[in-house]
């Protein structure tokens, strides 16, 4: 509040009153007051940063499964040195099998956009049109949202959509994993999981990147 006081004055000099002279105090407690107050209310309600997580699927080792059953659309990546990656799609043949095709190769990708993310938009090309058909519904109302997330699920979990298995050898990087994670998460790809790599596969990597 402002206050006013006397600064003295009032006495007369040849024949004249003279005037008193004021001067103004702001009272600035209330203003220091409420400045405490909004800092209070900010940090009881401010949100701080939370840790960031990645949830990542591994398959359940506890009961080992003695005859392991192929993915029938599965497209396995295998991380190595030097930032390279290679794929390989259907079940692992580790040599010429009269039914079942010729031995398995690798390719190899980069983690470009002309590269690796080319290649999961082809696989998920179909996918991500029913995703984006389900999403002009729900823009234009036509869906509520429980029902447009669940459908999404739905249309991620399909047995017809392609299962990524991700491998890596002792050479590859963390950071390598990640960028394939969010590759895979960028494309809308529902089903991957992280899985070791067995010794023929190991050897078939051998072959491609040698062994320093």
């Amino acid at each position: 509040m402002a206050e006013i006081q006397d600064g003295g004055g009032g006495g007369h000099k040849g024949g004249k009153k003279r005037a008193k002279k004021q001067s103004t105090r702001i009272d600035m407690t209330p203003m220091v007051d409420l400045a405490f107050l909004l800092l209070t209310f900010f940090v009881l309600t401010a949100t701080f940063n939370k840790p960031k997580s990645m949830e990542l699927t591994f398959p359940d080792t506890s009961v080992p499964d003695p005859d392991p059953k192929p993915i029938k659309k599965g497209i396995t990546f295998i991380l190595s040195k030097d930032d390279r990656i290679f794929y390989y799609e259907g079940e692992f043949k580790a040599v010429d099998d009269p039914v079942k095709g010729a031995k398995t190769a690798l390719t190899e990708l980069n983690f470009s956009k002309e590269s690796l993310r080319k290649y999961l938009l082809d696989k998920s090309k179909d996918m991500q049109q029913q995703i984006l058909a389900l999403k002009a519904k729900f823009d234009n109302k036509q869906l509520i949202d429980t029902a447009y997330k669940r459908m999404v699920r739905q249309v991620k979990a399909d047995k017809e959509s392609y299962t990524y298995l991700i491998k890596t050898d002792d050479k590859a990087t963390y950071k390598n994993v990640i960028d394939v994670i969010d590759e895979l998460n960028y494309n809308t790809v529902g089903k991957y999981v992280m899985v070791d790599l067995i010794k023929p596969e190991y050897d078939l990597l051998v072959e491609k990147v040698g062994t320093n």
